[in-house]
């Protein structure tokens, strides 16, 4: 094919095809194709770290094997020998024409998406920040594309075999990285990426300008925690889709990767290896309750730090980088494993605890209350099954269930086997609270009384199984399908897209529901929401071909240091 030359058995993509120009791309004829037989060398997700530190002064390749024709990802799951083909759904056709129309153009290139536009209404939603020329005859116009809200539309480009919008939206944002960040008179960290960034469009001048918000203009002036991580998760999304191995290795892109490891590595008087975050910095990005060492955070920077680390050259200061993300690694897993986990019989130990135990054989390590063990958990936690909880921190255990920092531990393999089997297990044990009649509960239980008003400042917007507080998100769909087809159940996500199936396009694509089931559009809910939609998008694709997984999940280390006991880890 043309504009693609082998690189070491991999092929370096110099210019995306079109699905009519080779056969191989034509995702419609894959599953009529039989298997192709790939040699590969091992790649870091199958590598341990151990092995890994070793290796820097022998030169370990620079990628992983990432590339396998016909846009597959080369990533053998549980479930991939089960095709779990079905014909299209009629509401494919009208997703992908609503992700269409949601594209974003700088200077004539795509950039992004927008975060939602209600066909329905003469108001323009996309969060009070977008204007249409066409229906408004405006002077000027501007698009904001959100960084978050954009991966699962990335995700559904990818595997559709149009990268291009992908490579665009990573350098766009890799260039409003290098500006200089203040709010208000403070600076912010040099590695960090934007909340989002606005296209400007000056009909008159002809010209169009990026803007950029790094939580200037965001809701409690937080900057995003979570961009960075999902920037370099995307970044290996598209080197493995298409193989090309020339975006990440550009200077500037290994700059990028590098600012945002010093942001999130540097050391001071932290005794933990997790990061201590404000309310506000991730996909919940309104007082939650969430401060201290949320675990989407965590589960974030521990599947970045894994892609970074398959991404970085292997020059003298990229060695150093991954020194230390290995040396991180190791610790940050052993303490999520560790402190986390909840199973009925962690439960059972904590109920247990005695209190005010100094020295290093505290079993107690943080001091917690057994009486603040609020009374759902109880009842909620089945005999079998477990999860990684919300917090851990001095005096606090926060035991809300959070689906995106446990699905995302699944993923980067965070969580053990035996974990990951644990959370899927809850899940089928837990399906009227987790998923009700619309997938996913992005948190249970919601917060109400007395406690909403201590923890969310009275938030009007998040009410009791409203929004962030216990609302159920048709976007997470795509996580739980991935976790599902990686732990080898798929039965359970086909059983969440048909839920989703019978309101999603009827409703408009809401951006999210209320009520304990999931069973009423939200009260302040978008119509279109963009990643609502592309959310669907992927979770159906990924369970027509399971090896698109290998885009966004990581194998596990089988070398890390196994999960301990907390009754022999804490008194060694």
């Amino acid at each position: 094919m043309d504009g693609t030359k082998e690189m070491g058995g991999l092929r370096n993509v110099s210019s995306v095809c079109s699905i009519s120009e080779m056969d191989d791309f034509d995702l419609s004829r894959l599953l009529d194709k039989p298997k192709l037989n790939i040699e590969r060398q091992r790649s870091f997700d199958e590598r341990s770290l151990s092995e890994l530190s070793i290796g820097l002064a022998r030169g370990i390749d620079t990628f992983e094997t990432t590339y396998s024709p016909g846009g597959r990802s080369g990533f053998n799951t549980p479930a991939s020998s089960t095709r779990n083909s079905f014909e299209p759904h009629p509401m494919v056709a009208d997703a992908w024409e609503a992700l269409r129309k949601s594209l974003v153009y700088f200077r004539g290139q795509p950039v992004g998406t927008i975060a939602a536009y209600d066909h329905a209404s003469e108001e323009v939603l996309n969060y009070d920040q977008v204007m249409y020329l066409k229906f408004h005859k405006a002077i000027a116009s501007d698009f904001q594309v959100f960084v978050r809200d954009f991966v699962p539309s990335a995700l559904a480009f990818l595997m559709n075999g149009e990268p291009e919008i992908v490579k665009h939206f990573l350098l766009k944002t890799l260039y409003l990285q290098g500006w200089e960040k203040r709010i208000d008179r403070f600076k912010l960290g040099e590695g960090a990426m934007p909340a989002s960034f606005k296209v400007l469009h000056d009909p008159i001048r002809k010209t169009d300008s990026l803007v950029a918000d790094f939580g200037e203009s965001a809701i409690g002036r937080v900057a995003p925690v979570d961009s960075g991580f999902w920037w370099i998760i995307l970044l290996r999304a598209y080197t493995k889709s298409t193989g090309d191995l020339s975006l990440a290795e550009r200077p500037e892109c290994q700059k990028g990767i590098k600012l945002i490891l010093t942001l999130c590595l540097s050391e001071g008087f932290d005794t933990f290896p997790t990061l201590l975050c404000a309310d506000g910095c991730s996909m919940i990005d309104r007082r939650m309750g969430i401060y201290g060492y949320p675990i989407e955070i965590q589960a974030l920077f521990f599947m970045a730090l894994r892609s970074a680390s398959s991404m970085l050259k292997h020059d003298q200061e990229g060695k150093e980088f991954i020194e230390r993300i290995v040396k991180r690694l190791h610790a940050l897993s052993y303490h999520m494993r560790s402190y986390f986990w909840l199973d009925f019989q962690q439960l059972n130990d904590i109920y247990r605890y005695k209190t005010e135990e100094y020295s290093h054989t505290a079993v107690n390590k943080f001091n917690v209350i057994p009486d603040s063990i609020p009374d759902w958990v109880f009842d909620f936690m089945p005999i079998r099954g477990g999860y990684f909880i919300g917090n851990v921190s001095p005096a606090r255990m926060d035991f809300r269930w959070f689906a995106l920092g446990n699905c995302i531990a699944i993923l980067s393999s965070l969580a053990t086997h035996e974990q990951a089997m644990a959370i899927m297990d809850l899940i089928e044990a837990r399906w009227e609270e987790l998923v009700g009649e619309m997938p996913l509960k992005i948190a249970y239980p919601a917060i109400e009384s007395h406690e909403w008003r201590i923890v969310t400042g009275c938030d009007p917007k998040n009410t009791r199984w409203s929004y962030h507080n216990g609302g159920s998100w048709p976007v997470l769909l795509w996580l739980l399908t991935a976790a599902c087809i990686k732990t080898g159940r798929p039965q359970i996500a086909r059983k969440a897209i048909d839920l989703a199936e019978t309101r999603l396009l009827k409703d408009s694509w809401p951006e999210y529901y209320d009520g304990k089931l999931g069973r009423y559009v939200g009260k302040q809910a978008r119509k279109y929401q963009t990643w609502s939609i592309a959310g669907y998008l992927v979770a159906k694709m990924m369970l027509e071909d399971p090896s698109h997984l290998g885009m966004i999940s990581l194998e596990e280390d089988r070398q890390m240091k196994p999960v301990l006991r907390r009754s022999s880890s804490w008194t060694c």
